[in-house]
């Protein structure tokens, strides 16, 4: 019996018919030499095989009563396959569209609290012959860990399955393990509170750490204020006293967001930023890993900061003809991983780095040295505050608090009542180089198939795998209809940079500095002898002006005539008796 952590809790509790909170992909499979007929029942037996080799697939919910505390796992559920995994026939010509309406069609809809939170479906029917393998696994049940967990139960690194023992040997199954009873799982429910109560009391100094650290930021907008400083770049949270009892909330949350130390912008409010409907549109495309990896060191940053000025690219193509969504730079939700190394728990460790894509700035230069400025002090920041950001706290009475909020979040995202924090949802995660197989067929492509919600109607997730980028495109389909268009853009964007690292190198332009004008070449001045004279002052005349190199030897033989002229009268008679 194991306790749902907050955060996995969270997922169940915010999870509506228009909102399931599962994850997945979808993968085109090469299918193996000689196979003929479908593939579905070589995949049902494959993963029939390895049940027993990742705990999730053997394991379900189990509520508290009443709803008291977060819910717990309980493990050894016998598993019906006929509920798990599906088989999907395209009608023909079986198109790449149609495969992406019909991955579309799969993702929608809550699954089955009452049995393990995890679906497989095996779709053939494709024009060119190969078989596609769609997944789908509740976010409370799949972690980072359990992820791992699951990829190296049912995949494998070569054409040939590796051998896997059966479950315990020779040993009879064992029978399926009836419920605990109510005095249990409150008492369970018990404990953990109280384990979680000491886990904060324990957290306390390195919260206070944090509290003084705040606190000279704090100071230190204060004096930037008084130096002349925006409002907007942050004064504190000591201003409550502004707001009135008549105040709206989006007036609150907005001038709240903006007293946080070195404030938080806001993004325009979009056609992807409403309440969402129950229905899907998913979309793909794959880039080249080695191109983008080649962008990147021409612009010296992270692939990262690429994957996210592709996306800022395509925004601004998706909202041309829209001035209002392009006024502002819009935001990126980028989820960042709180696992500490060496962590191995099974539970969701994550939080949201809110992101400018710079999608207001029309020069693809100038935009992506906005986003890798923007991108730095986003993860500056979650790196300093990330050992005390909570992904557990106590859970009595959680579970009847959501039941009250989730629907009021989505009227106050349906009446425009709540702040456009983020824009949309980007997530770039790291996947194998080396290609995979299931049940002997290679898998050729991996796109992730991710979450909306309300408000962010769009999510890109980016899985590398096999030298490749592979874009998954999740949206909901009244708010993006024409996501495919979405998609090629996303590829124009990425040309874009591409064309752009392909020019020399030129660094960032420096300040003008007005040059001299060349000066004219002027006949230098005679240098003559400092002459004497009683009850005279010697004055040494100027060259006339206009002189030019050819007139120097006649102006040298003019002053030598009146040097000797000069001597031979001091040198006469009557000279020397008027000096007497």
């Amino acid at each position: 019996m194991h306790h749902l952590s907050a955060l996995d809790a969270l997922f169940l509790q915010l999870e509506t018919p228009e909102v399931p909170a599962h994850v997945g992909s979808v993968s085109l499979l090469e299918k193996p030499k000689g196979q003929r007929g479908s593939f579905y029942p070589r995949v049902r037996k494959h993963i029939e095989s390895r049940l027993h080799l990742a705990p999730l697939f053997s394991r379900r919910l189990a509520f508290m009563p009443l709803d008291l505390a977060n819910p717990i796992w309980l493990s050894g559920t016998v598993v019906n396959l006929d509920d798990h995994i599906k088989h999907v026939r395209l009608p023909r010509p079986g198109t790449p569209e149609q495969l992406d309406a019909a991955v579309a069609k799969l993702h929608e809809g809550m699954m089955d609290r009452d049995k393990p939170l995890w679906q497989f479906a095996v779709i053939e029917g494709l024009q060119d012959g190969r078989v596609a393998f769609y997944s789908r696994i509740h976010h409370a049940a799949l972690d980072g860990q359990g992820g791992v967990a699951l990829a190296q139960a049912i995949l494998d690194t070569s054409s040939t399955p590796r051998a896997v023992e059966p479950p315990g040997g020779n040993a009879k199954p064992a029978k399926p393990r009836l419920p605990p009873t109510t005095a249990r799982m409150l008492s369970a429910a018990f404990r953990n509170t109280v384990a979680q109560y000491t886990r904060i009391v324990k957290a306390v100094p390195d919260a206070l750490k944090l509290a003084g650290a705040a606190g000279a930021e704090l100071l230190s907008s204060s004096q930037a204020k008084k130096a002349g400083a925006p409002s907007e770049q942050g004064t504190g949270l000591g201003h409550l006293a502004d707001f009135k009892p008549g105040d709206s909330l989006q007036n609150v949350a907005q001038s709240l967001l903006k007293k946080i130390p070195g404030g938080i912008a806001l993004g325009p409010r979009t056609s992807l930023n409403v309440a969402i409907s129950g229905e899907r549109a998913f979309a793909g495309i794959a880039l080249p890993l080695a191109e983008t990896k080649a962008i990147a060191r021409h612009f010296d940053t992270k692939l990262n900061d690429i994957v996210l000025a592709v996306c800022a690219g395509a925004l601004r193509r998706y909202f041309a003809g829209d001035k209002a969504a392009l006024a502002k730079a819009m935001i990126g939700g980028v989820p960042a991983s709180l696992r500490a190394p060496g962590d191995t728990t099974q539970s969701n460790q994550v939080t949201m780095m809110l992101i400018s894509l710079a999608t207001n700035i029309a020069d693809p230069r100038k935009r992506l040295a906005a986003i890798i400025k923007a991108s730095t002090r986003a993860k500056t920041l979650t790196g300093g505050m990330k050992s005390l950001i909570p992904t557990d706290l106590p859970s009595l009475g959680i579970p009847w608090l959501m039941s009250v909020i989730t629907p009021l979040y989505r009227t106050a995202v349906a009446t425009n009542r709540i702040p456009v924090v983020a824009n949309l949802v980007v997530s770039n995660v790291p996947g194998p180089q080396m290609p995979l197989y299931l049940a002997g067929a290679e898998l050729k492509t991996y796109y992730p198939v991710s979450i909306v919600t309300h408000g962010l109607a769009l999510n890109i997730t980016i899985q590398s795998y096999a030298g490749s980028l592979y874009y998954g495109l999740i949206a909901c389909k009244q708010a993006v209809p024409d996501l495919r268009d979405f998609a090629r853009h996303l590829q124009a964007a990425h040309q874009e940079l591409r064309v752009l690292a392909q020019e020399p190198h030129t660094p960032a332009p420096k300040r003008a500095v007005a040059k001299p004008a060349p000066r004219r070449p002027v006949a230098k001045a005679v240098r003559k002898p400092a002459a004497q004279t009683e009850g005279r002052r010697a004055v040494t005349r100027k060259p006339k002006t206009g002189n030019t190199m050819a007139d120097k030897p006649a102006t040298r033989k003019a002053a030598s005539a009146k040097t000797l002229t000069r001597k031979l009268t001091r040198a006469s008679p009557t000279a020397k008796k008027k000096r007497a």
